[in-house]
């Protein structure tokens, strides 16, 4: 059917062999090797190698950039909002509504995970990849409701047995009792904050916890510590330790910014859900990666342009991770295949890129390569980690890496070498015969 199709699409006089040829592509000559799901990569580090047939390649590029761009785009941004907020504070991937189509989003999900994040309000996402999901109640079913009369069933039996009670009529009793309340479908302070406190309480009453509250307008930072401390004097007024501890989660445009203003300021906050800022990563909506041809039947190749940034680093290559004795990760080092591989404790040279004159002697403590094959002879020859898996490495990652790294604003590069003696950088004489 696909011959078929082209068959339409392509001029009528192209020449039936080439169409019999398509028939014979067979992926099973392919061998990919690849940098580890969740693994740390850095600029000019290839993190895919592929070889095979020069057709069948060349045919896996779109589909290549296509699935590990945009999941790269997300995964990094996750892992930016990851490293903004304070380690014990819950964040919740809350994009579907913004992201670019139900494809898109399923993959934010999952992307947003692998980065850091801790829950999704996707629930399709929790299906078939099995994130974790959490959420909370919409807007618009608050204000579905006009009167208490309209909640049905009232009564809920105590956790513990007994007779049900009325609970509506049990949390208005409660919003009698003697406590002012200083969650915002109307006002934050005059009606959500006390009544979600009657409420709270009237479900302790009953052997029960509330699970949380959410904040989804105004200033989130300043408003969740004038609640936490209303949730303080209940918990000590209504001696209900647990209250005082009862989960803040936030909404509203999160964005990088308001992270850093919630850390600057001091928040109660436990819990973040992010969407737009996070699933169209508008800091930088798409990854330039690309797909080069480096090697051809032995002989390395390289595109030549007036644009440096778009030259590309001939022959096959091999790419090793050094760490320093504290376990950091201070440089990549990438050889061509043929040559020894570095050896820990022993003394590399390693020159700039673009810089043939300038070398410098690195001592790694340990050597990692990156690379790891995991599709040979049409067949996928190792093991891939379940999606918790990944998570756990690209978190683990990100925190060997070193501060100066790891900081969002003006980070220290990361360096990235050929080792002195690799011919993988070539100054031709007469460009325009190359």
């Amino acid at each position: 059917a696909d011959v078929a199709y082209l068959r339409s699409v392509l001029p009528s006089t192209t020449e039936d062999a080439f169409f019999d040829y398509l028939a014979t592509l067979d992926a099973s000559e392919v061998t990919v090797s690849a940098v580890p799901e969740g693994s740390i990569v850095f600029a000019r580090v290839p993190f895919l190698q592929v070889k095979g047939p020069l057709l069948v390649v060349q045919l896996l590029e779109t589909s290549l950039l296509c699935l590990v761009s945009y999941a790269s785009l997300v995964a990094t941004n996750a892992a930016r909002f990851r490293l903004l907020a304070s380690p014990d504070v819950k964040l919740i991937e809350m994009g579907l509504r913004r992201a670019q189509g139900p494809d898109g989003a399923l993959s934010a999900s999952k992307y947003s995970y692998i980065g850091g994040f801790d829950y999704t309000s996707n629930v399709l996402a929790g299906k078939l990849y099995g994130v974790p999901v959490r959420g909370t109640i919409a807007h618009s079913f608050i204000m579905s409701f006009t009167s208490l009369e309209e909640v049905q069933p009232r009564e809920l039996p105590p956790l513990a047995g007994g007779e049900p009670a009325d609970l509506p009529a049990l949390a208005e009793s409660w919003l009698g009792r003697d406590f002012q309340g200083l969650l915002d479908t109307y006002c934050v302070k005059r009606s959500g904050l006390p009544n979600f406190c009657a409420v709270a309480l009237a479900l302790h009453q009953l052997g029960y916890r509330a699970i949380g509250l959410r904040l989804d307008s105004g200033d989130l930072a300043q408003q969740s510590k004038e609640i936490r401390q209303v949730l303080r004097a209940c918990a000590a007024h209504f001696q209900v330790p647990w209250f005082e501890t009862i989960p803040i989660a936030v909404s509203n445009d999160i964005s990088e910014q308001s992270l850093e203003e919630f850390r600057r300021e001091g928040s109660e906050i436990n819990m973040i859900g992010v969407g737009m800022n996070l699933v169209t990563c508008p800091l930088q909506p798409s990854l330039g990666c690309v797909y080069k041809l480096v090697e051809v039947n032995g002989s390395p190749c390289f595109k030549l342009t007036e644009d440096e940034q778009k030259m590309t680093i001939p022959g096959t290559k091999t790419i090793y991770r050094l760490y320093d004795a504290a376990g950091h990760p201070f440089m990549d080092l990438m050889a061509l295949e043929e040559e020894p591989s570095p050896s820990a404790g022993q003394e590399v040279v390693v020159r700039v890129l673009g810089r043939l004159g300038e070398a410098n002697k690195v001592v790694p403590t340990t050597v990692e390569p990156l690379h790891r094959t995991y599709f040979r002879d049409g067949q996928v020859c190792e093991p891939l980690p379940s999606l918790p898996e990944v998570r756990s490495h690209a978190q683990a990652s990100l925190s060997l890496l070193r501060p100066v790294h790891r900081q969002l604003r003006e980070p220290q590069p990361y360096p990235v070498r050929p080792p002195h003696a690799t011919h993988c950088q070539y100054t031709p004489r007469n460009p325009a015969r190359r």
